[in-house]
C-alpha cells in the first residue's frame, strides 16, 4: 500500500512579486505577508531584513554588512493517496539558497525553516478541540498526532524528497508562552546561548512524532531563543551558513508575527517565560493580520477533514497501522544516498 502514497514536490520563489498558490495555507506566514495593499512593501521589508540579520551574523570577512543575500523558496510537497493523479497539499516548508556577492557563488542553504500543514491544523483546530470538549481534564489523546508523524516521516524518506534534497530539514518555531525556559553555560558560536526547559510543551510531543527532537537557542543579537526541531545533530550535521540561513529567515517572520517576544525592547534573562502579553516591544513596518491567521485555521483544519481525513479515513487507517519508520531509518537512508 504504501507504494501509492508519492510525492510531488513543487518551487514557488518567495520574492517581491510572490503570489501564493491555491493550495497553501492562508495563515502560513508568508502568504498572509502577501496579501492586501501592501503585499509588495511587505515582502520587500521582509527579504530585506532577512538579509540583513545574515549578513550581521555572517560578518567574518564581511566589513561592509553586504556580503550575502538569501534566496527563499517555497517547497511543497503534494501527496497522492491512491496513485491516480489525485493529491493534496499536505506540507510546505522554505529552502533558502545563500548567494556570496564577493565570490559570486550560490550555496546551499537550510531546507525546513517555516512548517506548513493542513493536517496540523486539522489536529490542533478540530481534533483536540473536539476532545477536551468531551473530556475537559484529560490529557490530549495518546495517538495525537500518529499519522501526521508518519506521513511526515514518509515524506523524508520518499524518492520525490531524496532526490530533491540531501540533508534532513531543521524547523525552527517559537518558543512556548507555556512553559518556562532557563539559560544554560553551553554557547554555540552562531546558534548563540542555549536554554532548557523541564516539561516538553505539546508542540514539543507533536514534533517528536514526526521524528524530530528540539533545542532552544538565542543568537547574538536576538532578544528570545528559538525552538529548533531536528532530527540527528544540530551542531554537526550543517554549516555555520546553513544555521544562520535559519536564523535569518526565521527570526525575521517571528518578529513580524510576534514582535512582542521577538521584537522586544529587553532581552530574555536567565529564566524566560514568552508572553504575548509583553507590552514592552517595537513593530516592525509590515502589515501583518494576526487576527486573520487565528480565524482561519479552524476554517482549514474543516477543508482537511472534508477533503483528506473522511475521503480516505480507511485508507489512512490502515496505511499507518502498518507504516513504521523512524528518524534513525531516515537518517541512514539519507547517508547511503550521500555516499553513492
Amino acid at each position: 500500500m504504501s507504494k501509492q502514497f508519492t510525492y510531488t514536490i513543487s518551487h514557488i520563489r518567495f520574492d517581491e512579486n510572490y503570489q501564493p498558490a491555491d493550495s497553501t495555507r492562508l495563515t502560513t506566514n508568508f502568504a498572509n505577508l502577501a496579501r492586501g495593499d501592501n503585499r509588495q512593501e511587505n515582502l520587500r521589508k521582509t527579504l530585506a531584513m532577512i538579509n540583513n540579520r545574515f549578513n550581521d551574523l555572517a560578518h567574518w570577512d564581511n566589513p561592509t554588512a553586504d556580503r550575502y543575500s538569501v534566496e527563499v523558496d517555497i517547497i511543497s510537497a503534494d501527496l497522492d493517496i491512491e496513485g491516480n493523479g489525485n493529491t493534496f497539499p499536505v506540507i510546505e516548508t522554505l529552502k533558502t539558497t545563500i548567494v556570496d556577492h564577493k565570490e559570486n557563488t550560490r550555496i546551499d542553504g537550510m531546507i525546513g525553516n517555516s512548517f506548513s500543514s493542513y493536517v496540523r491544523d486539522y489536529d490542533f483546530s478540530i481534533v483536540l478541540p473536539e476532545h477536551f470538549a468531551n473530556h475537559p481534564e484529560s490529557a490530549p489523546p495518546a495517538d495525537f498526532g500518529d499519522l501526521h508523524g508518519k506521513l511526515f516521516q514518509h515524506l523524508l524518506n520518499s524518492e520525490a524528497y531524496q532526490a530533491n534534497f540531501h540533508k534532513q530539514p531543521v524547523i525552527c518555531l517559537s518558543v512556548s508562552s507555556s512553559k518556562i525556559y532557563q539559560r544554560t553555560g553551553n554557547e554555540h558560536p552562531v546558534l548563540g546561548v542555549e536554554y532548557r526547559q523541564d516539561e516538553y510543551s505539546l508542540t514539543d510531543d507533536y514534533f517528536h512524532k514526526m521524528g524530530l527532537t528540539v533545542r532552544y537557542f538565542m543568537p547574538a543579537g536576538s532578544v528570545a531563543p528559538l525552538a529548533f526541531y531536528f532530527a540527528g545533530d544540530l551542531l554537526r550535521d550543517y554549516t555555520d551558513l546553513e544555521l544562520i540561513s535559519a536564523i535569518s529567515t526565521m527570526e525575521t517572520f517571528q518578529k513580524i508575527y510576534r514582535p512582542e517576544i521577538y521584537n522586544a525592547n529587553s532581552t530574555a534573562g536567565h529564566i524566560y517565560q514568552p508572553s504575548l502579553k509583553y507590552q514592552d516591544y517595537s513593530l516592525t513596518q509590515i502589515v501583518y493580520d494576526r487576527a486573520e491567521r487565528s480565524q482561519m485555521a479552524v476554517t482549514q483544519g474543516k477543508f482537511t477533514e472534508d477533503e483528506f481525513i473522511k475521503p480516505y479515513q480507511a485508507i489512512l487507517d490502515e496505511w499507518a497501522a502498518n507504516y513504521v519508520v523512524t528518524s534513525e531509518t531516515i537518517q541512514k537512508e539519507a547517508a547511503k544516498k550521500r555516499a553513492a
